[in-house]
């Protein structure tokens, strides 16, 4: 049987792209469609569609319209099964002059665009705005044509049934555990420049890290250490990192930026943080995993689906951010709980478990619900 792998498009790096990446790897002859390519490797199996050769592809706003009308008509195409990594309306895919093959359906989230704003500032768009409501209609009818849906947490599997009324089950998506928790030391392995930068740094440290955009909430990792008195470093980059650095001198925090980190330096500072702060509210929660398997306890929001990941009171704590009773008693657990402990958890999630889950599937053999880690 052949198939044809699909994926809205194909970004420098980020969760989808690794899950992506695994379905590639699991399906090797399988071609994959997606809108636009932004990595520039012009790898062969890729292939873009129409709006990958116009202005559309560097304004995500304004080329949403266009999208749902683009995926329903895919070339034509011999496949026997389509394997479909959706965030937005990749799940509408219908190929042209045909019945459609097989639709297997990886939701990352219902749009959040068009159906959770709140968690999402680009959904405050005006256009996307104008559109939202015709677009959620016709996103819940598609999302009913009768495709096999595996959703990446719990969390998305009971947004999957307020937003669209279908069931899912869960396959945790893969993270690269294996090469992180194979390094007992990365610091050891850090270029001179990042050597300087990490001997710089406080003794002790919470580590905020991640794209600085707003909804990443790194504001509450400021506030955590104007609470405690205990440095922060912030590590990422992004347009909110000028009103970061500003909102940390307003509270007199003690905030260490770095800006753009290698995979070394991050997973070293993994290593070497009191604790992984993270108060997004995440559709699955790539990064906590990755600091788990780098031995670190992570105190992460009780809302989305980090709460999956990390076990309250033995790899890190759950909390409310907005409540100052559960940030000073996760911050005051931290020396109780083992590194240990984390790394058997991260184990849970590594990329074998996944690909061995996603081949199941697409085979058709009966498969548990994945979301027993």
């Amino acid at each position: 049987m052949t198939g044809l792998i699909v994926h809205e498009w194909i970004a420098r790096s980020g969760g989808s792209e690794k899950v992506v990446e695994s379905f590639m790897r699991v399906f090797p002859d399988a071609p994959v469609r997606c809108l636009w390519d932004e990595t520039g490797a012009h790898d062969p199996r890729i292939q873009p569609s129409w709006i990958s050769r116009t202005s559309l592809r560097r304004n995500k706003a304004l080329a949403l319209p266009f999208m749902p009308i683009t995926w329903r008509t895919l070339p034509p195409t011999d496949a026997d099964w389509m394997l479909i990594s959706s965030h937005l309306f990749a799940h509408h895919a219908k190929v042209r002059g045909r019945n459609d093959p097989k639709k297997f359906v990886y939701v990352h989230t219902p749009a959040r665009y068009i159906w959770n704003p709140e968690l999402d500032e680009r959904g405050n768009a005006a256009l996307v705005r104008a559109v939202a409501p015709a677009l959620r209609t016709l996103d819940r009818r598609r999302a009913n044509e009768g495709a096999d849906l595996a959703a990446n947490s719990r969390f998305v599997q009971r947004r999957i049934r307020d937003a669209w009324g279908v069931d899912a089950r869960v396959i945790y998506p893969p993270v690269d555990v294996g090469r992180i928790s194979s390094v007992p030391e990365w610091h050891v392995n850090l270029s001179p420049a990042d050597r300087e930068c990490y001997e710089q740094l406080p003794d002790q440290f919470l580590l905020g890290a991640s794209r600085f955009v707003s909804y990443k909430r790194l504001d509450d990792v400021i506030r955590l250490a104007a609470m405690t008195r205990v440095p922060v470093v912030l590590a990422g980059g992004g347009p909110e990192a000028s009103r970061l650095r500003e909102f940390a001198r307003e509270l007199r925090a003690e905030v260490t930026f770095i800006e753009r980190p290698s995979d070394a330096l991050l997973y070293a500072l993994y290593q070497r943080c009191l604790a992984y702060v993270f108060p997004p509210v995440e559709d699955f929660g790539i990064m906590p995993v990755e600091a788990m398997a780098a031995g670190a306890v992570v105190i992460a929001n009780r809302q989305g689906g980090a709460a999956e990941s990390v076990q309250d009171g033995k790899t890190g704590a759950l909390v409310d951010f907005r409540s100052k009773e559960d940030l000073t008693r996760a911050v005051d657990s931290l020396g109780r709980l083992d590194p240990s402990a984390s790394k058997a958890r991260a184990k849970h999630f590594a990329h074998d478990r996944f690909e061995n889950e996603i081949a199941r599937w697409v085979a058709g053999d009966p498969l548990a619900d994945g979301a027993r880690p």
